[in-house]
């Protein structure tokens, strides 16, 4: 595999958040995406930012961050699309700036077990965890004809190009996202 491109995904309007930027809400005395920083930058070449807000402080982490293409926060997916046209590599692997405890290895066994596939996702015990994706830049394309048709399924998507869940079978609290201040006190 070419340089593989981290990307934390920290676009979102974090409504379920009190509206705050999620990635900088304060967890264990840092941001939340740095969390995920330390947790995917030893994983992968070279780590992106996708942001929408607060952009000047995302840059602190000394990482490129990319918006969104598309206005009006479209979801994840815009924020997929918009790293996958910047991107240097062919391949980028995506997390979700609330999910702190990602495991160590999940990169790894989605680059294992991908197979085929121009995209795959994360699976644990309970559900699919699409955010946590490896995906091909080819997939900016389609995807960016599914968007302006106004569609925002992540998992329908990536199912239709291909992809499948990986799963992995670590303890299931590496996965938990952080949506809600009470996610805070009740996780970590």
């Amino acid at each position: 595999m070419t340089m593989l491109t981290g990307v934390i995904l920290a676009g979102g309007q974090g409504r379920r958040m009190g509206s705050q930027d999620k990635g900088l809400v304060p967890l264990n005395g840092k941001p939340l995406y740095q969390h995920v920083l330390e947790r995917l930058r030893p994983q992968v070449d070279i780590v992106v930012i996708n942001a929408n807000r607060n952009i000047d402080r995302y840059q602190l982490s000394g990482c490129r961050v990319v918006q969104d293409v598309f206005a009006d926060y479209p979801g994840p997916l815009a924020g997929i699309y918009s790293a996958l046209r910047a991107i240097e590599g062919d391949w980028a692997v995506f997390s979700s700036c609330d999910t702190p405890a990602i495991p160590l290895n999940f990169v790894e066994q989605l680059v294992q077990q991908r197979g085929d596939a121009p995209a795959v996702w994360v699976r644990s015990q309970e559900r699919d965890h699409p955010t946590l994706a490896l995906i091909h830049r080819d997939v900016a394309a389609p995807l960016q004809a599914y968007l302006q048709a106004g569609e925002r399924r992540l998992m329908q998507f990536l199912r239709h190009q291909g992809g499948h869940a990986v799963l992995l079978p670590d303890d299931e609290s590496a996965f938990h996202n952080i949506n809600t201040p009470d996610d805070l006190d009740k996780r970590f």
